[in-house]
């Protein structure tokens, strides 16, 4: 059948029925006076709340105020419409009400319009949220077991049981808080899981294990500091749904990519939870901030957890469902540019204002240092869905005084057409570079011509991004990431094992690039524990000596271990979380050491760290030249390039300013020991021998035992090994010949 146009009216006052609360006597607490449209959401002052809601198609909006026991206790009518915003102010009415938002209106599909005031609705500019949300039947906006295409309005009121948004009034003291503005060519990222990080740390106290304010205690920030690095990358801590179909699994949304609440902390990581974990959260960045580490978002503004056509309605889909999402030509349907049913539409002026009003209150009211946008080439598509640098997000950004001055981060992908942007964001941002990865992973397991890959990846991948006038640290390099395969287990397991997710084994990635080393999963044989521990240490070295911005993974450092799961998005259990147990195990703290060693070695060698590409313009000289040396010490020949069976290089980067010193990294992923000769010039000069991923050891600079090399001499490499050695600069050491490599 078709739907028919009809006006959505299902409150309780137009009488009682299946599924409606029953009529009742009700007296009016509080009174609505006119108030202002701005600033949108619930703005609590010392004489009362200030509420403004967007709707281009609403009759009537109604705040739904309750009580701590889910009562409802009063409706009040929003009065006034100004520029399609209906608002009100509500005298007397204190910080910390639960309430919610019941629109009136059309309820078209075949119009794109979904208004259903039988639903409560969460404020899009609510500052907190009184509990998870969590998948419900009651959420659907539809009559349950309908034809999928033509959805007949539902008639259940879910008032009692969806989550409340919170009225909030911040009081927090900041001090002297400052933002550490960590120079790019500094940073290291640390992608971490507020949960898993500490949910098993036994120095925490147990009762904030797994908060904001367990993150922020002393033992967590000491692991951080220890490690070396500058800025922590948050899973979504934006609110956010767990889907009805893991609950009903017995599973949960823990990586949280499925946003509801774009204003609200997430409020299940808050170990007191009265202001939705508000103050809480900007403790967190205070504590964090006081050790000089950023606080870096992971957000998702492409989709939101509302779904498809069939998916739940919380929130804008009941509120304005056109205004919102990208709408098929078709207009029942959704847009899905994401692989989650919808696709935010942020060429839309009210869905672009709710983005950019979101990311300016992250920054200005919770003091966070920028944002990795999940899925942002959805972000950056124009009115008819093309992709291009110049969408409305990107313009919007680039002029904002707050927002442009942040550390701006791209996934550089979506499922759409074109969808692969590596490379074609705009100046000033950074993206994760997945070319990085497959290379790195390749070079390391052994592949066949993957040797030129990883000499352009070790190199800032230039000739991607230089011609586009983005800086060698536009390019966050990485290995392992949140989706995938943890460090431990790229060299553990070849397949993926991912039974515990309930898929049959159907999700997850299945081109991984993993090398198990001779087995899969636990073994007891030494000579394949240490070819991993090896393994591991090549990638680690590899990441932290390459140009560009690492990103290291939480809990890599510690060996962490997801027991072969790459695609942990549903496992909030032992599974994802940190095994501190495990992290005090001889090999974990060994590998501790090293990579807070390999950070401290990156962070004195000004070669490694480029903020700017080696040629300054036309005529300028470099301040850097990269060289590339066969085994032999020569200058690598076009046909060892080309020769797919190469797997053995040197790459030295000579630096040419005299107080810095150049680096030699010699790289051998063959099955074989290799013996390399140094290269002959500058002749006289020694090079130091600093790391060899044969032992783990990291030496300093002025360490005396340490192993030196003359020019021409020899250094031989275990099979998939490499090591690092430093000299004077070239100009300090003597003049020579280079070559600009790759």
């Amino acid at each position: 059948m078709n739907t028919v146009m009809m006006r959505a009216d299902l409150s309780p006052s137009a009488g009682s029925g299946p599924g409606k609360s029953p009529r009742r006597p009700r007296t009016a607490r509080y009174t609505a006076e006119r108030g202002r449209p701005w600033p949108l959401g619930a703005t609590a002052d010392r004489n009362g709340v200030n509420f403004a809601v967007y709707s281009s198609i609403a009759d009537r909006i109604e705040i739904c105020l309750y009580g701590d026991d889910d009562r409802e206790l009063q409706r009040i009518v929003l009065p006034a419409l100004t520029d399609d915003i209906w608002h009100g102010f509500v005298p007397g009415l204190k910080a910390g009400q639960r309430y919610g938002l019941r629109v009136h209106g059309p309820y078209a599909p075949e119009a794109g319009q979904r208004c259903n005031p039988a639903k409560l609705l969460m404020d899009p500019y609510a500052r907190g949220l009184d509990r998870k949300v969590v998948g419900a039947i009651d959420q659907f906006g539809y009559a349950v077991g309908q034809d999928e295409e033509d959805l007949v309005i539902g008639d259940v009121d879910n008032g009692a049981t969806a989550a409340k948004s919170l009225v909030v009034r911040s009081r927090f003291d900041w001090g002297d808080d400052q933002p550490p503005r960590v120079p790019p060519e500094d940073t290291v990222f640390y992608e971490v899981h507020v949960k898993g990080f500490t949910q098993t740390m036994p120095e925490v106290p147990e009762a904030l294990r797994g908060t904001y304010a367990g993150l922020a205690s002393a033992p967590a920030i000491a692991h951080l500091k220890k490690v070396g690095v500058t800025s922590v990358e948050l899973l979504p801590v934006q609110a956010f749904i767990d889907d009805q179909r893991l609950v009903e699994l017995g599973l949960a949304n823990y990586w949280g990519y499925n946003t509801v609440g774009f204003l609200a902390p997430e409020p299940r990581y808050a170990a007191n939870g009265a202001d939705g974990g508000l103050d809480e959260f900007k403790a967190m960045v205070k504590a964090l901030h006081a050790e000089g580490i950023e606080v870096i978002l992971d957000v998702v503004y492409n989709h939101t957890g509302e779904g498809n056509h069939l998916g739940p309605t919380l929130s804008l889909k009941g509120i304005d469902n056109a205004s919102y999402y990208r709408l098929s030509e078709d207009p029942r349907f959704c847009v899905d540019y994401t692989g989650t049913g919808n696709t935010v539409d942020t060429s839309s002026p009210p869905a672009l204002r709710l983005v950019l009003d979101s990311l300016r209150y992250w920054v200005t009211e919770m003091h966070v240092d920028g944002f990795r946008f999940d899925l942002a080439s959805a972000l950056g598509r124009d009115t008819v869905g093309a992709y291009t640098w110049r969408a409305p997000f990107f313009n919007a950004i680039a002029q904002d005084p707050v927002l442009s001055r942040v550390k701006l981060i791209a996934e550089p992908w979506d499922l759409g057409p074109d969808g692969y942007q590596l490379g074609g964001f705009p100046t000033g941002w950074m993206e994760w570079n997945g070319r990085y990865r497959d290379a790195v992973r390749d070079y390391w397991a052994n592949a066949d011509a993957s040797l030129p890959a990883l000499a352009a990846c070790l190199c800032g991948s230039a000739d991607m991004l230089e011609p586009r006038r983005r800086r060698p640290t536009a390019s966050v390099n990485l290995v392992t990431v949140h989706d995938g395969f943890t460090l431990a287990d790229l060299v553990s397991y070849n397949e993926k094992h991912n039974d515990a997710n309930g898929e049959g084994g159907n999700d997850g990635e299945n081109h991984n690039r993993g090398w198990n080393c001779g087995a899969e999963g636990d073994t007891d044989d030494p000579e394949i524990i240490a070819l991993r521990a090896r393994q591991t240490r090549n990638f680690l070295t590899t990441l932290f000596l390459s140009h560009g911005t690492p990103l290291l993974l939480g809990g890599d450092e510690v060996a962490r271990t997801q027991g072969g799961n790459n695609n942990g998005y549903c496992q909030d259990s032992a599974l994802s979380w940190y095994d501190w147990d495990r992290a005090k195990q001889p090999f974990a703290q060994d590998l501790q050491a090293f990579t807070a060693a390999l950070i401290a070695l990156r962070r004195s060698l000004p070669v490694v760290r480029l903020s700017e590409w080696p040629h300054h313009g036309v005529g300028a000289p470099a301040l850097v030249t990269i060289e590339w040396r066969s085994v032999w010490g020569l200058e690598m020949s076009p046909e060892e390039w080309n020769d797919p069976a190469v797997r053995c290089v040197a790459a030295v980067m000579e630096s040419r300013v005299a107080e810095d010193d150049s680096v030699m990294m010699l790289f051998n992923a063959s099955g074989d020991e290799a013996t390399f000769t140094l290269p002959a010039e500058p002749s006289g000069r020694s090079w130091q021998v600093r790391l060899d991923t044969r032992d783990g050891l990291v030496t300093a600079k002025d360490d005396t035992g340490a192993p030196r090399i003359d020019a021409g001499g020899q250094y031989t490499l275990l099979p998939h090994s490499m090591a690092v050695l430093t000299g004077a600069s070239v100009l300090t050491a003597g003049t020579g010949s280079t070559q600009e490599g790759t």
